[in-house]
């Protein structure tokens, strides 16, 4: 049995009734930039362990466990560099994994382009390290405690509500 099917019972969250004007079905996907496709796609496969496939030109789409898939497209130098709070989010299966996982980076840094690698920190209910990649992504690299955060964040419904003006 794979990893993924052991952490998540299922796959699928359906959305509660809603009065919003427009009624998706599924968020399918996201999008990042690369400076080049080549350079990018070698992180990702060999150092994220990302599934990786090309399918333009100047784009190719990335997954990992999920049917949800991040489309990275190359831009060349406009790149915009984002800060780690732009960050994609790979679970690992223990503290021990983050370290490792941390000890990596540090040890592949110069190899892949990675050019900044955070201490790894508990924080928001999880522990995990930031990487900043060749491209100025981050990447968050976590592991909760409770199994798969994805579920409880939802499950646990609004912890905190933000009062927001009325529109004019």
């Amino acid at each position: 049995m794979s990893v993924i099917r052991e952490m998540v019972e299922d796959a699928f969250a359906d959305p509660p009734p809603r009065s919003s004007v427009l009624k998706p079905y599924v968020m399918s996907h996201g999008t990042l930039e690369c400076h080049d496709l080549r350079a990018s796609r070698r992180f990702y496969e060999e150092f994220l362990g990302l599934e990786v496939v090309q399918h333009g030109q100047r784009s190719m789409a990335v997954r990992c466990g999920l049917k949800f898939h991040v489309i990275c497209v190359a831009v060349g130098d406009q790149v915009h560099p984002l800060q780690y709070l732009n960050h994609w989010g790979l679970d690992v299966r223990s503290r021990d994994e983050v370290d490792q996982a941390r000890q990596l980076a540090l040890a592949h840094q110069d190899q892949y382009g990675i050019r900044k690698i955070t201490e790894p920190v508990d924080q928001h209910g999880v522990y995990s390290f930031y990487i900043e990649d060749l491209d100025h992504n981050w990447w968050e690299i976590q592991f909760y405690e409770a199994g798969y955060q994805h579920s409880d964040i939802f499950d646990f419904g609004d912890v905190f509500t933000t009062s927001l003006p009325a529109a004019a």
